[in-house]
């Protein structure tokens, strides 16, 4: 194995593992659990999931490959609220399984080096190859894990879940 594809490959790894947790996390939660709010901003566990899938889709699928047009922008959450979702548990966390599936693909087939096909928003200046958006994403998921595991205790008193 080249060292691109050895990074390639921790990149994915550290990318994997914390979708792992984020899923472990939420894991057991009922539908009331999972769409109630403990914060005084009013995200609930199961609009930060979908926050979460909506990032992996931006930024692989508009971002890396260009092939969908998706807007993520902060001015719409001010206009819809915090992070919430009134679909069913099940869809939520199917879709952030299919989308994670196909953001690894797409990861799989792009180059590290490779600069993004799409148009790059938000981070612009932060983001010039496919490696910033993977360390960007690893970012995002860690630190919404980390709020989702705060949320977590806060329901049921769990701590610890997931692999890291």
């Amino acid at each position: 194995m080249t060292q691109v594809q050895q990074e390639q490959s921790s990149l994915t790894e550290f990318l994997q593992a914390q979708r792992r947790s984020v899923l472990a996390i939420v894991e057991g939660l009922g539908a009331e659990q999972m769409r109630r709010s403990v914060v005084p901003s009013g995200w609930s566990v199961l609009g930060m999931v979908g926050h979460l899938t909506d990032a992996e889709r931006h930024w692989f699928e508009s971002v890396i490959a260009g092939s969908v047009d998706t807007p993520v922008d902060d001015e719409s959450e001010a206009i819809d609220g915090p992070f919430a979702s009134d679909l069913p548990v099940d869809e939520v966390i199917s879709c952030y399984r299919n989308q994670t599936a196909r953001s690894d693909k797409v990861l799989a087939d792009t180059s590290l080096d490779a600069a993004p096909v799409g148009r790059v928003w938000p981070k612009a200046d932060e983001i010039h190859t496919v490696r910033d958006v993977v360390l960007h994403m690893i970012e995002e998921t860690a630190r919404h894990a980390g709020h989702l595991d705060i949320a977590r205790e806060l329901i049921d008193g769990r701590t610890g879940l997931g692999p890291r």
